[in-house]
């Protein structure tokens, strides 16, 4: 059976659905041999190259559905590189066999919190597509008075240059004078979003932190610039949530004990934060 060459290219990890619309688009792509174009179907037996390198579609399609949650810091990049030479979140991320880690939605440089990195470009491409309505979560700490009204309009609507955003819920979660603490969801994550709509209200975001995708929390043991492999329920949870089949095959070793684990983590944070220093 044939499928669209853009949705076997993100299957095999090479980047999500609208980045190999885009990548075909500029003629990256060729099926046996002839460049390839929007909307061409391919069949297992062609020979597909990116870049000029042959896709293995058969290695790919043994590899399994993989997910990692990351600890962006603030100061990180979520480029791939940087003319600049600033620390990307690329930098730390375990090598795969096969295809690259694609980030399922992008964090600005000064917010930090909890970025999802998968392997399965089908499933980075759903889970950021507003039609699936995954809900984010973001602890936000916000300079200066923030009235009901202002709380009630972020509820209902504000007009943004690219549209109307609204959040889902906001709740109220103390502070020190100027300084408050809210927790705000929303169910779609365009450029700057959050920080774009308290500015609508002339509200000053001083701090922003990602908390939760879905169901999908930041541990609190992970260190800021580490990851964590989740387990097949929780991968199999978001695979759910955008209408994809269920994964059955895990990498994650069974057994690894968290407390262990957390200091290594740590250990190699600490020797990644000294080399950047050192640069």
């Amino acid at each position: 059976m044939s499928e669209k060459l853009q949705k076997v290219l993100a299957r095999c990890g090479l980047g999500s659905r609208r980045e190999m619309e885009a990548a075909i688009d500029a003629g990256r792509a060729s099926i046996n041999g002839e460049t390839a174009k929007l909307g061409d179907r391919v069949e297992a037996e062609d020979i597909i190259r990116f870049d000029g390198n042959k896709v293995n579609t058969q290695l790919a399609a043994e590899e399994p559905c993989r997910v990692l949650i990351y600890h962006k810091s603030d100061g990180e990049i979520c480029s791939r590189s940087d003319p600049e030479g600033r620390p990307t979140v690329f930098a730390r991320l375990p090598r795969l066999r096969v295809g690259r880690w694609i980030a399922v939605g992008r964090l600005d440089i000064n917010t930090q919190g909890l970025l999802l990195f998968t392997n399965d470009g089908e499933l980075a491409n759903r889970l950021m597509h507003p039609r699936f309505e995954v809900e984010r979560e973001y602890a936000v700490r916000v300079f200066g008075q923030v009235s009901e009204d202002i709380v009630q309009r972020l509820r209902t609507g504000v007009q943004l240059e690219d549209g109307v955003a609204k959040f889902t819920s906001v709740k109220r979660q103390g502070g020190e004078g100027l300084n408050q603490w809210l927790k705000v969801t929303l169910n779609e994550g365009r450029n700057r979003e959050v920080r774009r709509m308290w500015e609508s209200q002339e509200v000053q975001v001083s701090r922003l932190i990602r908390t939760r995708y879905g169901q999908v929390i930041l541990p609190k043991q992970l260190p800021r610039s580490a990851w964590k492999e989740v387990d097949l329920q929780t991968v199999n949870y978001l695979r759910s949530l955008v209408q994809l089949p269920a994964e059955e095959k895990t990498l994650l070793k069974v057994g690894d004990k968290d407390r262990t684990r957390t200091a290594r983590i740590r250990r190699s944070v600490r020797k990644h934060q000294i080399r950047l220093r050192q640069k």
